[in-house]
Parts: C-alpha cells; structure tokens; sequence
C-alpha cells in the first residue's frame, strides 16, 4: 500500500496495487465463450426490442389520433354535464385539496397534491480511479481510493469500503424521507385518477425562512434543517432535511396562486379515469398549464417519436454489443499477433456495425408489414445497403 493525503483537506486517499499472473490462452478462450452466450441473449433482446418497439409507436399513434377525432373539450369545470358520461373530455382549471398536507414533526403544512421530506446524512464516500499495466509478465492493477465526505440521501455502507477503519458511517437514519400524497384531488368539481395525480410530479424546494426551528435540537439555516451542533462544520452522522411540493393546491401567501393543469380523460360521474381506446392504448394525459386539444395531443405525438427513436438507439446498441462479443473470440485467436489483431479489431467493429445495422431495418421494416406496407419493403430494401457498402470496400481490396 501507499498512503497520502492532502494536507488541509477533508479528502483522504491511498493507492493499492495488485498483481496476476497473465492469462493463458486457454484461459481467455474460456472468458471469451462466456461472453459469447452473454452476446446471444443480448442479440436476441434487440430483436424483441426493435419488434415489439415499432408495434408499440403504431398503436399508440392510432390511439392519439382517435383521441384527438374523439375529444369533447368542457364548457365548465364546475359543472358536470351527463351527456359527457362516458366520453372523453378535456379540460383545464387550478388544482384544488380538500385538506393540506402536514409535517408535525417539523411544525409544516402546506395546500398542496404532494408533499416530500428529503432526508440527507453526512457520511463518507469512497471513490475508486484505476488503472492496468503489464510489468514482468504480470497484470497489475494500481487502484486509487479516495474518500470524501458528503451529503447523501441515500445510507452509505461503508463496509465495502476498502479501508473503513477512519471511514465508519452509521448503519441508519435517527429521521426518514417520505412523501405524502392528498388523498382527494379536483380540478373544479372532477376528482382526478391516481394515474392523473401521478402525473403531477414537478416537486419544487420549498422555502423555510418563515418558518421557527421546531426543536431544541434542530437548526434552521437557508432551506435546511439540521441535526447537528454546527450546521456549518457538519459531522458524520448529521442530519439535514428539506422539503419539496408539487401541485400547488390553494392560495398561499409565500408561493402565489394554485396551479393548474390540463387534463384529457374519460368522464365517469364526477371522475376523470382512464379511457381505453380501440387500439388498445389508454389515454390518461395530464400537462401543467392550460393547453389547448390540439397542443396536448401535439406534445403527446412528439413525447411517442422521442420514446420510438430511443427505443430504435437501444436496440440498434444491443445488437452491436451482441454481436460484438459473439465475434470476439476470433479476436482472441489472433491477440499473439499485434499487426493482426489491430486488423481483425477493426475488421470485427465494422461487421458489427453493418450487420446490426441491417438486421435492425430489417426487424423495423417486419414491424411496419401489417401496418404500412410501401414503407416496410423500402425499409427491406435499405436493410441490405449497409451489407452492400462493406461488401464493395473489401472486393477492391482483394483485386489489390
């Protein structure tokens, strides 16, 4: 071991190094099959991917649009009309509760859908920076550990850490985080879904300036309260607690008026639930502000091509990674020779790319068969370029 530190600092650090004998070839033939069984089940979930990711986008496309060729915008939200049962309804309006949400152990109320306390401790946290190198026919690895401290609202144990002695965190929390949610949540005279009410999720801090310490052990500093002697040189093991609303739910003096929000859903009595659409999607939406029809149903259709064009990237990589480590045993054939085994890599890359290329418009283009055929065939079609395009490099290549 090497052992330093900065003077000065509450950072404390020290070096390991390790040392293996290195591998023999049949010891990395080994490695190399298992990777290769690790790349088939990875190879495989890209096409379940990439199949059923495409099927998806579709039928929730179809259920946007039906949506949108459905929806009975309100005249008033304070009213319910019976000829709406049933139908799916849009509307806009302030949030309402019927009672606020409380803290009494922090003396804290407040008129709103959500409430959360963030419990964070001063703890240690170990950090880990290394590095390889082959020195007398042996691997060695040199490991840096480092150790700071912080806050953290998670419990950091410290018995993995590599050295705890000097490092030790307590086992728990004395205080826990929670969140809170109003059992009861309007928009005019309609009581919104769970689903609806899980959708309101954009917590803000809230201030604690106006507010007193609720106990003799408790400080408050800025928008904090400390369990600690010294909110400003904190030890490990002190607390800190904050806390954050969502869906402001009444007037408040300190935080302004009640938000609101635009909600598109299916009218059952005074109930906004979901609405099953014959695409066999549900639409549920709810989106701070006052919108109106056209532009929920616009953001909707844009958040589906993010989540279709992110699902095409992972699968894409899937398939790459997949493939990638089922080639890579002829990689490891090869690694006693530097000049080949820098060919083979770059060699093996470029297959990876192509052929996980090709094989995902091809699974795209069997996704669209049933639901837009023109497109499917032209993406058959685009499917074999990639193969084309490496197929042309290496044939003049071979006449050289």
């Amino acid at each position: 071991f090497q052992q330093f530190s900065d003077p000065g600092s509450s950072r404390k650090e020290h070096v390991k190094v390790t040392s293996e004998s290195k591998p023999g070839f049949l010891e990395r033939l080994s490695e190399t099959s298992g990777g290769m069984l690790i790349g088939l089940v990875t190879f495989l979930l890209a096409f379940y991917v990439l199949f059923t990711n495409e099927g998806r986008a579709l039928r929730t496309a179809k259920s946007l649009d039906e949506g949108l060729s459905l929806v009975v915008p309100l005249d008033s939200i304070h009213g319910i009309s019976q000829q709406n049962e049933g139908r799916l309804v849009h509307l806009a309006g302030a949030l309402s509760t019927s009672k606020p949400l409380f803290d009494p152990s922090y003396g804290l109320s407040i008129q709103a859908v959500k409430l959360k306390r963030n419990v964070e401790m001063y703890q240690w946290v170990e950090y880990e920076d290394s590095k390889e190198y082959e020195e007398d026919g042996e691997i060695k690895k040199e490991t840096k550990y480092s150790y700071n401290t912080e806050w953290k609202s998670e419990v950091v144990n410290s018995r993995n850490f590599d050295r705890e002695i000097g490092h030790k965190n307590p086992s728990a929390m004395a205080v826990e985080s929670f969140t809170a949610v109003s059992p009861n949540v309007q928009v005019g005279s309609f009581v919104l879904s769970k689903g609806l009410v899980d959708k309101i999720d954009d917590f803000k801090q809230l201030s604690l300036s106006h507010l007193e310490d609720p106990h003799a052990d408790v400080t408050r500093r800025e928008d904090y309260f400390y369990h600690s002697d010294n909110p400003r040189r904190p030890e490990v093991g002190d607390l800190r607690v904050s806390f954050f609303y969502a869906g402001l739910s009444g007037d408040d003096p300190h935080l302004g008026s009640a938000d609101r929000v635009t909600v598109i859903a299916r009218q059952r009595g005074d109930q906004l639930v979901p609405y099953h659409t014959k695409s066999g999607d549900v639409l549920e939406i709810l989106y701070p502000g006052d919108l109106s029809v056209e532009e929920v149903f616009q953001k909707e259709q844009e958040s589906n091509t993010m989540k279709t064009w992110a699902l095409r990237a992972a699968g894409w990589l899937s398939m790459f990674v997949g493939i990638s480590l089922m080639t890579r045993i002829f990689y490891t054939l090869v690694d006693w020779f530097p000049v080949v085994r820098e060919l083979v890599s770059v060699g093996l890359k470029v297959f990876a790319v192509c052929v996980a290329s090709s094989l995902s418009l091809l699974t795209i283009a069997v996704g669209w068969l049933f639901y837009r055929p023109l497109w499917a065939l032209l993406l058959m079609v685009l499917s074999a370029a990639p193969i084309l395009v490496a197929r042309s490099r290496v044939l003049p290549k071979k006449q050289q």
